[in-house]
């Protein structure tokens, strides 16, 4: 078991050594970014990546407050899943409501990948091979699908 301060430094120390990875990738329009914390430019819509002590997750998370405005962005997702599926290229799940672990709710679209540890640095090979194909995956279905959204802004 590790103390607070020292599961920060470890979660940081991934995230870091992702970022400078990262940071040699593109986008789908051929610009430099930031890929840990991917701006889609929608207030209340954003790409999470979460890696804990048993699995990594990626997910699109929808948390705007008021679940009609919720409901409307997962409808607009919906019309545009097989678009989404062809970029990620596997089907993912699809949760129209979920606490997002800070008491709040949010829908979210997402998969995960199960027995692996941001705590063990041999896993560190197998989480950035998980989250770099879908976050570019992500960003190439967003340069797509982002003017659909743009009565959220």
């Amino acid at each position: 078991m590790y103390s607070k301060a020292e599961a920060s430094a470890i979660r940081e120390a991934f995230w870091t050594a992702f970022g400078q990875y990262m940071a040699l990738q593109l986008s789908a329009e051929g610009l430099k970014i930031n890929w840990i914390n991917y701006r889609t430019g929608i207030r209340h819509l954003q790409f999470r990546m979460e890696a804990g002590p048993d699995k990594a997750c990626i997910a699109i998370e929808l948390s705007a407050p008021d679940a009609g405005i919720r409901e409307l962005m997962l409808e607009q997702f919906r019309a545009l899943r097989s678009m989404l599926e062809a970029h990620t290229e596997e089907v993912w799940r699809w949760d129209n409501t979920v606490d997002n672990g800070q008491g709040r709710v949010v829908s979210r679209i997402g998969t995960c990948m199960e027995g692996v540890s941001i705590f063990r640095q041999g896993d560190w090979p197998a989480l950035i091979s998980f989250f770099k194909p879908r976050m570019m995956a992500l960003d190439a279905f967003w340069t797509d699908a982002q003017h659909g959204f743009e009565l959220f802004r």
